[in-house]
């Protein structure tokens, strides 16, 4: 059988370990190739004069050269990255999923009040603006407040995923169960957000919603199980 070649972007190599994790199971129908640019995020990030239309341009150069390199499909695992997404897909028919996407869409279709958590500052604007456009293309008014949890997503760049753990942890446990659904946005928030989430079901609370998860039940559903 051939193996669906999956090409994904990262912007940081810690995002690697979350797709080979979380996808292992598919390891005999699917091969993991990854690329990272931290460069251009650094720059997105940390440079007031370089201008959204180079960052674009820079992810759609990533794009294609990880589709010259065979790509059945593209994951952009960086939430940066997605929200400067060209396309949906690429000239030679490539689809490109960013992390965010199918999460987007299940937060779109909750009821109710919802929190989504976020570390990196620079990733909050792009992501409720793609949550917007999600919700108005489906006719729905998700009731979503962002949120940041401030001097966190530095310990991440410094390569203290402990200390960035422990801090994201510490931050959750603290809000009150209530009604509220919680979810986080990031990548790199899953395995505290699952952790704690195991918490909360066992005391009666909801379980908290992570951009992984449906990424994964995506990719099961319309490209694994149906190689292109």
């Amino acid at each position: 059988m051939k193996k669906t070649k999956i090409g994904c972007l990262h912007a940081h190599p810690s995002n690697i370990a979350f797709i080979e994790q979380a996808l292992a199971v598919r390891s005999g129908e699917i091969e993991l190739r990854h690329y990272v640019d931290s460069e251009l995020v650094n720059r997105l990030t940390g440079d007031p004069s370089f201008a959204e239309e180079h960052g674009r341009q820079g992810v759609t150069d990533q794009l294609k050269r990880i589709e010259a390199d065979g790509a059945d499909v593209i994951i952009v695992t960086c939430t940066n990255y997605a929200a400067l997404l060209p396309r949906d897909r690429l000239p030679d028919d490539v689809p490109v999923v960013g992390i965010d996407g199918p999460f987007l869409k299940e937060v779109c279709r909750r009821k109710g009040r919802q929190l989504l958590l976020f570390t990196n500052p620079a990733t909050v604007e792009g992501t409720m603006g793609r949550l917007n456009e999600c919700a108005a293309a489906a006719g729905l008014q998700p009731n979503v407040e962002a949120r940041l949890i401030p001097g966190t997503f530095e310990l991440v760049m410094q390569g203290k995923k402990e200390e960035y753990e422990q801090a994201l942890a510490a931050y959750i446990r603290a809000l009150p169960d209530g009604e509220t659904v919680l979810s986080v946005a990031q990548l790199s928030m899953v395995d505290v957000a699952r952790a704690v989430s195991d918490e909360r079901l066992a005391r009666g609370a909801s379980a908290i919603g992570n951009p992984l998860d449906p990424l994964v039940a995506y990719l099961e559903e319309r490209i694994i199980s149906d190689p292109i």
